[in-house]
């Protein structure tokens, strides 16, 4: 990407609170009609990047640029703000009309009255909205609130959007919904966006790429198969769901073919690791298929083990299965299979696994 094909870059962002860095980014761009999600745990840094972005928190160092042209002035600065739109994790609406506060925007950047009416109405049947125009910001469901945030963010149809945790707290259906639309306007319109969020199925549906952040720092920036497939280390292995991590050292390697020993057993996978090598086997749950009878003949599995279910835990439509095969493995099963396999905890199973399905990551010495 070149840089003026990108919205903004940021280069040499430090933070400070106290006395203390808690913010470190060498570099962080977002191209043009690209979605990003930041993830990470509480703490991380992801809320601050956003009130960087925006000039709100004051910097050590660090320079912002948009469309190619730095931001230093107050004047830069605050027409670089009505270019975009933010969407908190509250919506902070005012006590007036619902009408009212979608147009809030458009009043303040000082667009003609006639537009501002075209704008709002448009936004109010984008968001289902329409029938509540005249009703009271103070009197709308959590949810209706939300649709009342997005639909005023829009509005001033802006270059770029910001969201930080906007869908915190609601039920997974009125969430669905408005991420569905929240999605579909952002793509017809073409505005690049970055959201905050704690739901990583929800980077991973909207994401052009997502952003891991850990401690103030960028841990991995990639595509979300990237990410939940081939993370860089084992902090971002945990925190994407790569719930069987396993010490082990690489036996051999032939064209890339290789077996890792890890806790008296062969694993083999695909790798350029050498002999010798200290690594982390990393295998997702729904990668792990759990059978009752030996798979030889049925799968292409080249990692089948013997071992037996100790725990049990319900993850929604799926269960999640821990298992002892002389290392444990986490594996999710449908309720279906579960029934149909008449599993139960202390069952033997065999578990089996590809050897692409194994990600490896080289452990630091020490």
């Amino acid at each position: 990407m070149t840089q003026a094909q990108n919205v903004f870059d940021l280069k040499d962002l430090r933070v400070d609170r106290g006395g203390v860095q808690i913010l470190d980014i060498p570099s962080f761009s977002l191209h043009e009609n690209e979605f990003v999600s930041l993830i990470g745990p509480n703490g991380a840094g992801k809320s601050t990047l956003l009130l960087s972005i925006m000039g709100l928190i004051k910097r050590r160092s660090g320079s912002l640029l948009y469309r190619g042209e730095e931001i230093r002035s107050d004047a830069s600065w605050l027409e670089l703000r009505r270019k975009i739109a933010m969407v908190l994790q509250e919506p902070l609406l005012f006590d007036s009309t619902v009408y009212d506060n979608v147009a809030s925007g458009l009043k303040i950047r000082g667009v003609e009255r006639s537009e501002i009416r075209k704008r709002v109405m448009a936004y109010l049947e984008r968001f289902n909205l329409a029938e509540m125009a005249q009703r009271s910001a103070r009197k709308l469901s959590g949810g209706e609130a939300r649709r009342v945030s997005l639909a005023r963010a829009f509005a001033v149809e802006p270059e770029m959007i910001i969201f930080d945790e906007p869908f915190a707290n609601l039920d997974p259906p009125t969430r669905q919904s408005l991420t569905d639309d929240m999605d579909r306007i952002i793509r017809e319109k073409g505005i690049a966006a970055v959201l905050v969020t704690h739901d990583q199925s929800e980077a991973l549906r909207m994401s052009d790429r997502i952003v891991v952040m850990n401690a103030g720092r960028i841990v991995q920036l990639g595509t979300p198969a990237a990410v939940m497939n081939r993370p860089v280390n084992e902090f971002v292995a945990n925190f994407v769901g790569m719930e069987t991590i396993l010490e082990g050292e690489v036996l051999s390697n032939r064209d890339q073919q290789m077996a890792v020993m890890v806790a008296g057993h062969e694993i083999d996978t695909v790798g350029s690791e050498r002999a010798g090598d200290h690594v982390y086997c990393c295998i997702r749950p729904e990668n792990v298929t759990v059978s009752v009878s030996h798979p030889s003949e049925k799968s292409s599995a080249r990692n089948v083990f013997p071992g037996r279910i100790v725990e049990i835990a319900s993850m929604g439509p799926f269960l999640r299965l821990r298992l002892e095969c002389g290392f444990t493995l986490t594996a999710y099963v449908t309720r279906e299979s579960f029934a149909n396999l008449e599993l139960s905890e202390g069952k033997g199973v065999y578990a089996s696994f590809k050897a692409t399905s194994v990600h490896l990551i080289r452990r630091r010495a020490g």
